[in-house]
């Protein structure tokens, strides 16, 4: 089921016959109102949401699903007519798997929910990661460094995770963007380096497991290269 929160009655109505036109369950809400209520009944398996809503923002929805444990990990795919690069980057960071700009085509939106339902079904399912000191429980999304809680942003953990997930490989540049930011994430801009470098400060002497592999990406080892 996909849940599609937006104001506009045409682009609702559109939208949700799209999805349905492609074999996906679509449900569309006008305002946050009915949204909740739908989110507490029944959880979709991805969430299209738009920025500018009547009564709460499309970013504070996002950040209120982000920090309740039933809905922290939904794929998310924020619309917007919004398109600074300030609003993109808040919407990622605040925890959205993709973004797209108003007005955009019907069918680059089914291939971007397709994209990214793909990659949240090829999340392993496991309980717990473990190296040295630093450890990642998936389900809760927690991260402990020697026993104490690291606070991080959604995209920050996703970043650790997805290298926790790869221990030992080398991850490009190119795939790192892709999965974390999604189709269409700018290759030449910093915000892979920003989080990589905020992610060594916070993890504190656990940091050192990421490692630079210059000219290619990033990986995490214990081992030094």
């Amino acid at each position: 089921m996909i849940y599609l929160l937006e104001d506009d009655e045409s682009i609702r109505k559109l939208v949700v016959y799209a999805l349905e036109s492609q074999g996906y369950e679509a449900r569309g809400f006008e305002t946050p109102d009915q949204f909740w209520p739908a989110v507490e009944e029944k959880t979709p398996g991805l969430i299209l949401l738009d920025i500018m809503l009547p009564g709460e923002d499309g970013i504070s929805i996002l950040k209120r699903l982000r920090a309740n444990t039933a809905t922290a990990g939904l794929p998310v795919i924020m619309l917007t007519a919004k398109n600074t690069e300030y609003d993109r980057v808040a919407g990622l960071d605040a925890g959205a798997d993709d973004y797209i700009s108003k007005p955009f085509g019907i069918m680059e939106l089914v291939a971007r929910v397709r994209a990214v339902l793909r990659r949240a079904e090829h999340k392993p399912d496991t309980s717990v990661y473990r190296l040295g000191s630093l450890c990642i429980c998936p389900e809760r999304h927690e991260v402990q460094v020697d026993g104490a809680p690291v606070i991080l942003t959604y995209k920050e953990y996703m970043l650790l995770q997805l290298l926790m997930e790869n221990r030992g490989l080398v991850l490009t540049r190119e795939i790192l963007l892709d999965r974390i930011w999604g189709l269409g994430a700018e290759r030449e801009n910093r915000t892979l380096d920003v989080h990589i470098r905020t992610l060594r400060v916070k993890l504190g002497r656990a940091g050192s497991y990421i490692q630079t592999v210059r000219g290619i990406g990033y990986q995490i080892s214990e081992d030094p290269v």
